[in-house]
């Protein structure tokens, strides 16, 4: 399998990420969310959704004030952002696009958050090597990366994360028997140029390999059929929109691409996971026993 260098993922980001922030916003929520919802409430609007899904992900973290955070591929900032104002965190966040990086910044200024979070235009592996962070999140990047780089990512990240602190996962996998098809190759053709998706058992073998303890595995695959199909019925009720901010090819190829992936989702060809992981630097040492309940209860964070 090819492995692509840093001008390559760039290139295929860009491509992806730069079709406008105006387009993206006709169909996402107003915090530009690019990543599965989480539906507390089957029949819940993805406002909600969306809003909840960054709460789950700061809460697997055990994000406390004053900890450090990195966003890896954090998008239009909502991730860096939302814990930076509800956890007290410093957030760090790195995206390859720089329409994203753009309008995360000026959303951080509006918040008045610049003392607690910044959002760059920047590789994460060109971050200098002696900067670590108490915890990271990679939130829709692991599809991304590549599986033949799976070692050196999951070793980079492990790698810029201070001792015991805990890392997310949140990415799309395909189920075990899966086989390329005409879908896929329209995928990667049109829409995700550097696309390549690994199994789940793959996946976590990698980290593994890599030195993670992993600590939490949670499977989310129809929160994402039930997000696609937001974001799909939100495009075409702002077509005529689309259209003249995009073109019609760039419409119709969106909405081709956001139904297919959500019947993929409903059928089981796509799973997501969320993994959570610890960088374990002595076995014998060991923090208090870890239970689900505080991922569950509603009072404030």
């Amino acid at each position: 399998m090819k492995r692509r260098g840093k001008a390559d993922d760039a290139r295929a980001i860009a491509h992806h990420y730069d079709v406008s922030n105006e387009f993206y916003a006709l169909f996402l929520d107003p915090l530009m969310v690019y990543t599965c919802g989480y539906y507390r409430d089957p029949d819940g609007k993805l406002e909600q959704a969306q809003q909840d899904k960054l709460d789950h992900v700061c809460r697997k973290l055990e994000l406390r004030p004053g900890e450090t955070m990195l966003d890896i591929g954090c998008g239009w900032g909502s991730l860096a952002i939302w814990a930076a104002q509800h956890y007290g965190v410093r957030a760090h966040g790195v995206t390859l696009s720089k329409a994203q990086a753009d309008y995360a910044n000026e959303r951080i200024r509006r918040e008045g958050l610049q003392d607690r979070c910044r959002v760059e235009y920047l590789d994460y592996r060109d971050l200098p090597p002696d900067v670590v962070y108490d915890k990271i999140a990679a939130v829709g990047v692991i599809e991304h990366v590549g599986i033949s780089n799976y070692p050196a990512f999951f070793g980079g990240v492990r790698a810029r994360l201070k001792d015991g602190g805990l890392y997310l996962n949140h990415g799309i996998v395909h189920d075990f028997h899966w086989k390329r098809t005409s879908q896929t190759e329209f995928l990667y053709r049109h829409v995700f140029p550097n696309g390549d998706l690994a199994g789940l058992s793959e996946t976590i073998t990698e980290m593994e390999r890599a030195g993670w303890e992993i600590m939490d595995v949670e499977g989310l695959r129809l929160h994402y059929a039930r997000t696609c199909r937001h974001w799909v019925e939100r495009l075409c009720a702002r077509e005529d929109e689309a259209r003249a901010l995009a073109g019609e090819r760039t419409y119709r190829t969106w909405r081709l691409y956001l139904t297919c992936s959500a019947v993929a989702f409903e059928g089981g060809s796509l799973g997501l996971y969320q993994v959570l992981m610890r960088k374990q630097w002595d076995p014998r040492v060991g923090s208090a026993p870890r239970t689900r309940e505080p991922l569950y209860e509603r009072a404030p964070a």
